[in-house]
């Protein structure tokens, strides 16, 4: 039998809630997990959380800190106006506050939201296309993924307005010569939807390089696995998130601080 995930530490810092502990540990843990795949480019990339019960806060990480360095104590929690709630003087990516916060007012139904730059990624965002229905990878998300075109931002209201308009109900976003973004209800979802199109990237990627004829599977079989992997209810994922913690605890909980 598989046992069960390590729970979260309770907080001993009062300032937390037990909520929002929880919520730390986890949004500590998809940045190692964001290591274990291989998709953190230096320090620039970013992963949010809100607040449980706190309207208009989030948790981001620390400008300067890589991945791996990253805790749930280390966490920065500001609000949505840019203001660092704690700890105080810290520094988060500004471009990070203008993506996240984008998704966040705009789909109150999330909780967390993931973004990277990998190099598969940053590659199919750059093909005309977008994801081709290529795997089942990518055909059990490719209803889920929006498009948001590449600008140079002029004023980060209408930017925020534009990027929240464009993810409408999706739950992966292909942002186009930049990179990847996936929100969930849990980080559990949140992860699953960036595993799948991470991976639909990389075997798209291959496939093209091939430069072999590839197949399509028939329209009855695309409809079928995008119904599957279509979310509902139960927020995906939940059945993986704990093996995927029990390996970051084998190799090093520190992200549990």
């Amino acid at each position: 039998m598989t046992p069960p995930a390590k729970p979260a530490l309770r907080a001993v810092d009062s300032r937390y809630s037990e909520a929002e502990w929880q919520t730390r540990v986890d949004l500590a843990a998809l940045y190692r997990l964001f290591v274990k795949y291989g998709w953190t480019d230096l320090i620039y990339t970013h992963i949010s959380a809100r607040v449980p019960g706190e309207e208009g806060n989030y948790l981001i990480n620390p400008y300067g800190l890589y991945f791996e360095e990253i805790t749930a104590s280390s966490l920065i929690k500001a609000d949505y106006d840019g203001n660092v709630i704690s700890p105080a003087g810290a520094e988060y990516n500004h471009a990070g506050h203008l993506i996240h916060t984008a998704v966040l007012k705009a789909r109150p139904d999330v909780n967390f939201v993931l973004h990277t730059h990998s190099r598969a990624g940053a590659a199919v965002s750059a093909m005309k296309c977008g994801l081709l229905p290529l795997s089942q990878h990518s055909n059990i998300i490719i209803d889920q993924v929006a498009m948001h075109d590449y600008a140079q931002v002029t004023n980060d209201e209408d930017e925020c307005e534009r990027l929240g308009a464009d993810l409408g109900s999706k739950f992966i976003m292909l942002m186009r010569n930049h990179g990847l973004l996936s929100c969930g209800r849990t980080a559990a979802e949140a992860f699953h939807f960036m595993y799948y199109m991470e991976m639909s990237c990389k075997i798209q990627v291959d496939v093209l390089a091939s430069g072999k004829d590839y197949i399509v599977p028939d329209a009855a079989a695309l409809a079928s696995l995008a119904k599957f992997g279509a979310p509902g209810d139960e927020p995906k994922g939940g059945r993986a998130w704990p093996g995927l913690l029990r390996s970051l605890d084998r190799a090093d909980p520190s992200y549990r601080d």
